[in-house]
């Protein structure tokens, strides 16, 4: 019998056969793959990708559930579980195999940006990743230039990966049922990042502070960091606002501040 959901972890157990249904066949695992599940919790996605036949790493910080997955799944021998913070977690061992890892979660919403970031700091071992998130967050990452949605999470994001939302997700798919939507998001790590190399921490510094303040002009917000003719070399009128400044004009801006 698997305990109740625990709020400190973030957990909301995914029950709908439709719902599982549809992720699995976005995902569509095959048997020589390698695939790494983060947060199985009651293992609702974790049976049928295991029925593919492909090597599962499963990924789960509670303890309690640990043991329950292990006796549920105890015939798997496609099966590594590990007990971890998928935060802390280094994914580069898995796929001393030679295969890129796809991985796929319920992540929980409390951890979702900084796991991301996480996960793409060893994006040279990663082939794709199908997350269910939070659906404002998915609105975030997948939005474009001049929507309310669009800021430092989508450029950062964007920049390193091609993403795209594919289907929402009621509250009710879940047990206890959250108080927000969910959505499915596909990311897939980009071979060169979306308009050339740029040091990372450069261009989130530029995007970070061009959003604090939104509604006043980039001039503005950048003053302390670029000058109106570094802004006119990246083709960024110093009037605009932040959010109708492409994801390539950031990178531009931020190879020629660091340059």
């Amino acid at each position: 019998m698997y305990p109740q959901a625990r709020k400190r972890f973030g957990q909301n157990f995914l029950q709908d056969d439709a719902i599982i249904d549809s992720i699995v066949a976005a995902i569509s695992p095959e048997g020589h793959q390698h695939l790494v599940e983060i947060g199985p919790g009651r293992g609702a996605l974790t049976a049928p990708l295991l029925a593919s036949g492909a090597q599962l790493d499963v990924i789960e910080l509670d303890r309690d559930l640990v043991p329950l997955l292990q006796n549920q799944f105890n015939t798997a021998d496609n099966l590594t579980m590990h007990n971890a913070d998928a935060l802390q977690f280094d994914y580069r061992p898995l796929a001393a195999d030679g295969k890129k890892l796809r991985v796929i979660g319920n992540l929980p919403y409390n951890i979702t940006t900084p796991l991301l970031f996480h996960l793409l700091s060893q994006s040279e071992v990663i082939e794709d990743m199908c997350f269910m998130l939070q659906k404002e967050v998915v609105e975030r990452i997948c939005a474009a230039p001049g929507s309310k949605q669009y800021g430092r999470l989508t450029i950062m994001l964007q920049y390193q990966c091609a993403a795209e939302s594919l289907f929402n997700v009621p509250p009710e798919a879940f047990e206890p049922m959250p108080k927000v939507d969910s959505a499915i998001i596909y990311l897939q790590p980009r071979q060169q990042p979306l308009a050339g190399q740029v040091d990372s921490e450069q261009l989130n510094k530029l995007v970070t502070q061009a959003f604090s303040q939104r509604r006043k002009t980039i001039a503005n917000t950048l003053k302390k960091l670029v000058t109106i003719e570094q802004l006119e070399a990246a083709e960024i009128a110093p009037e605009q606002r932040p959010e109708t400044i492409s994801i390539e004009q950031f990178v531009r801006l931020a190879q020629i501040v660091t340059d």
